[in-house]
């Protein structure tokens, strides 16, 4: 699964609730600490901001636009937009996202307890005034983690690790141990089967445990020192607290060491290891995998996906060789700091200082409503964005962002056609997938259920457990069914789009269509720069070097010819390289093999979205506006959604984990093989942003 950009709550060391999903990058972090008071409810909820689609004054023309067409498009919008002390990046995409939190925090207040509500407000209601009263978990403390700890404490041999990890599992997820749940039979994309992969490490990437330059190797010291405050504020003493970080970090290393790395895993025949469910005891037999899957309560299967059989049997030699006590420690350790968000100050700000500020950069917490409305859109979103879709999200948007999606998929079969690298046989089959491709806009055709969830507006911990239970147990039961086409993986309110490859759909919430990413009120021109692109790029996810390999039915499938796949591959070497030459920052380098996928989405997307908006605007008189023609106005939208300002830390953490480009390079990178810009622009074939013809990447 690729996505586009991801502006929702993710927790640093994977997402708590998330069912087994190839995703492992998040902008966010979920560990954020205490902030301020709200402010009083509003009476209505406000509007949201606009900002058009193409704003003159985020621009700096000061710049040529053919020697640095990101700074000429966005440089205005850098000045005007410092990055916010409880941020660890700024961007456009950002900026609505905050816009949307305000938003959905007036719905929120005004769906408190004592007011008139129906079921769903209630719901999120309570939901979000339990995680408002800090009060209430001051008084709880370590408390309602303190049943786990004694499960932990009880133990008396490694063979009963297996029943507990289940249970841990289900409230804590991929950090303990591994992470488990249901998947699109690769083979069979129309069935849900059983799926295991690699987890259990605190540090964003395995990278991170293996690396030997000095700000790795400053890392994990720190991340001992947190691991060690962590013990601490459990109640161990200093000295304990530092030899059990020793032991964290160790049995963390031994799992990272066995991990597939970031790239490794963007090939998803790696990814597919399909065995008997009673197969599972050779490769990891100190794991009694009936007892697991009893304790889980799975539905009868008898085939699963083991996404990273190596891992496993390291693991499971380390179950072996660990005493006991260690792994108590381990599971200690992650219990405590999985849950830390939702616990007392201490807590709190202990994951905050590590996770957000050392790691990523912020200089300030996050107030805590904006936390509570995030973990409220997490947890309960599609209730959530019933409320939202019915403020912000008409149909007349729908239909509109639909007539752009079907123009654009004209486009991409057009280009399709016109290919002279391709064979007919090939292109056959690429039309084929794209004819099959799901168009799912704004919100799902139908709303999760979550009646079943008990919210209590005096329990937020209770509240969180309860809903990740209701995730893992929706997602468990999945297996052994067929595939639900209409499901959604982000919420409405979400600032996102995404691709699905194996369900070969794609996926633009209500949140990703305002402006001024989408912009009614403005000419064809920026929109389809922007959204367009965006569409355009989502759609070219089912044909880049990883979607490419999922025929038009999402199954994991060959339907290329030999020389054709070769021709394509030397195509996205060309994207590879270019890449490759951009630094991120200090001396870190793009590691373009990580973000090939992304980078060819940029390029196909604006492709597409260029020959769309010619023909959505061929028979109507185009004048200059803003003193900037059509076709400039078209790439200047273009830049405009990846305008950003972004901390240094931040920008180590993506390019180690990110598949996506940093913003500037996703607007330069793109523009300098597109003839149309230069043409636009009237550039110099000797200026920056130009390329030479028989040096321009050429995919689709």
């Amino acid at each position: 699964m690729t996505w586009h950009y991801f502006f929702r709550l993710q927790s640093s060391k994977g997402n708590m609730r998330s069912p087994v999903l190839v995703l492992t990058v998040s902008l966010l972090v979920a560990v954020l600490a205490r902030g301020q008071n709200p402010a009083p409810a509003a009476a209505e909820p406000p509007a949201l901001p606009y900002t058009p689609s193409l704003d003159p004054h985020a621009m700096d023309t000061s710049v040529e636009p053919c020697v640095d067409f990101y700074q000429y498009s966005c440089g205005g919008w850098q000045k005007a937009n410092p990055i916010p002390a409880d941020q660890t990046s700024w961007s456009v995409y950002g900026k609505l996202y905050e816009d949307n939190l305000v938003f959905l925090r007036a719905m929120l207040e005004q769906a408190a307890p004592g007011t008139e509500r129906d079921s769903v407000s209630q719901k999120i209601g309570d939901f979000y005034a339990a995680c408002m009263d800090e009060s209430a978990m001051e008084k709880r403390g370590l408390s309602a983690v303190q049943p786990d700890l004694d499960a932990i404490a009880g133990l008396r041999s490694v063979k009963e690790i297996t029943p507990l990890v289940a249970r841990l599992q289900f409230t804590y997820g991929e950090t303990i141990l591994f992470s488990q749940g249901s998947a699109q039979d690769p083979d069979d994309s129309e069935r849900q089967i059983a799926e295991l992969d690699q987890g259990g490490l605190g540090l964003p990437d395995r990278d991170y445990y293996l690396e030997q330059d000095a700000k790795s190797k400053e890392i994990r010291e720190r991340y001992l020192e947190h691991v060690a405050k962590v013990f601490a504020l459990a109640g161990e003493s200093q000295e304990a607290a530092k030899k059990n970080a020793q032991t964290v970090l160790r049995i963390e290393t031994v799992l990272a060491a066995a991990q597939l790395t970031q790239v490794e895993r963007r090939d998803p025949y790696k990814l597919k290891h399909k065995l008997q469910v009673a197969d599972l005891s050779g490769i990891a037999p100190n794991l009694d995998w009936r007892v697991y899957y009893q304790e889980l309560d799975y539905p009868s299967f008898e085939i699963v996906n083991l996404a990273t059989p190596d891992y496993f049997r390291a693991m499971s030699r380390l179950l072996a060789s660990e005493p006991l006590a260690n792994w108590q420690t381990y599971l200690r350790f992650h219990v405590v700091d999985s849950f830390s968000p939702y616990l007392s100050a201490a807590f709190v700000d202990e994951s905050f200082e590590f996770y957000r500020k050392y790691l990523r950069g912020a200089k300030e917490q996050q107030p805590r409503w904006k936390r509570c409305v995030q973990y409220t859109d997490r947890d309960l979103g599609e209730a959530l964005g019933q409320v939202y879709v019915a403020k912000v999200f008409s149909p007349e948007l729908k239909a509109s962002t639909l007539d752009m999606v079907r123009r654009i998929e004209d486009a991409m079969g057009e280009r399709i056609r016109s290919l002279d690298w391709m064979s007919p046989e090939t292109k056959q089959q690429a039309l084929t997938k794209l004819a099959g491709i799901r168009n799912k806009i704004g919100y799902p055709d139908k709303w999760r259920d979550y009646s079943s969830v008990r919210i209590v507006s005096t329990d937020f911990a209770g509240d969180i457990v309860r809903a990740n239970e209701f995730e893992r147990r929706r997602d468990i039961n999945k297996v052994g069914k067929p595939v639900d086409h209409g499901e959604w993986e982000i919420s409405p309110p979400t600032v996102d789009a995404y691709y699905d490859p194996q369900m070969n759909d794609i996926n633009f919430p209500a949140g990703v269509l305002q402006p001024p990413l989408y912009d009614a009120k403005l000419d064809d021109a920026p929109n389809y720069g922007d959204t367009g692109g965006t569409i355009g790029h989502e759609l070219t996810h089912g044909f880049d070097d990883e979607g490419s390999q999922f025929d038009a039915k999402g199954n994991l499938k060959n339907w290329w010819t030999k020389e054709d796949r070769a021709k394509f591959e030397a195509r996205t070497q060309c994207v590879e390289d270019q890449y490759a030459q951009y630094v991120v920052v200090d001396d870190v380098h793009i590691n373009s093999k990580l973000t090939l996928g992304e980078d060819v989405a940029d390029f196909g997307g604006e492709i597409l979205a260029y020959i769309a908006w010619q023909g959505a605007t061929k028979d109507k008189t185009l004048p200059p506006r803003d003193g900037l023609t059509p076709e400039q106005r078209f790439f200047v939208g273009f830049a405009q959604w990846a305008c950003a300002n972004e901390r240094p830390e931040e920008l180590r953490v993506r390019a180690v984990t990110d598949p996506h480009s940093p913003a500037k390079y996703r607007i330069n990178g793109v523009v300098r093989n597109m003839p149309e810009f230069s043409q636009a622009f009237s550039c110099k074939s000797s200026q920056p942003m130009v390329k030479s013809p028989e040096k321009v990447c050429k995919v689709w």
